[in-house]
């Protein structure tokens, strides 16, 4: 990992938007600074009982930005991996997936995501037929909470791998 992330700081003060948009944008640069230096190896390798890889980790967290901002908030048809059969499918990666892929993936969702909520006022609300009423407000402090714990596990994968740690 860097010495120095390059992220951008949350501004220390002003209005609440900004704020918000800072705080989730710190924690998605956060997740591509845990995976800095690492080959294809480590990211595919199942670092807990489950099969968890950091990869997965990560098309994890693009498909859930799908999930929330484009499907709950916006009622867009867009494709998941997951099914009835295979709830966890989002967290594994295919041997066809390369790491470019799902970092693309990954950057294409959060900036999809980040259109969305400069579009749009933190009081609109989601209008997905069975998760309508969840105000953006709430979809953007929701997102920031799962990419931070996201990156805690990371963190502690980052941290089995090769030692490194970091906030």
């Amino acid at each position: 990992m860097a010495t120095k992330p390059d992220r951008p700081e949350p501004p220390h003060a002003g209005p609440e938007k900004e704020t918000l948009e800072g705080f989730l944008d710190w924690q998605r640069a956060t997740v591509l600074w845990k995976l800095e230096g690492l080959s294809d190896e480590d990211l595919r390798r199942p670092m807990t009982a489950s099969g968890l890889t950091m990869l997965g980790v990560v098309k994890h967290i693009a498909y859930v930005e799908r999930w929330w901002f484009q499907q709950v908030f916006l009622d867009r048809d867009v494709d998941f991996p997951w099914t009835d059969e295979d709830p966890d499918a989002d967290f594994r990666i295919e041997p066809t997936e390369s790491t470019d892929e799902i970092l693309t993936l990954y950057q294409q969702e959060t900036e999809e995501a980040g259109k969305i909520v400069k579009g749009s006022s933190l009081d609109g609300v989601s209008t997905h037929p069975k998760r309508s009423g969840y105000s953006l407000r709430w979809i953007v402090i929701h997102m920031t909470e799962e990419t931070a714990r996201h990156n805690g596990h990371l963190d502690l994968m980052r941290e089995a791998i090769d030692g490194v740690t970091g906030e």
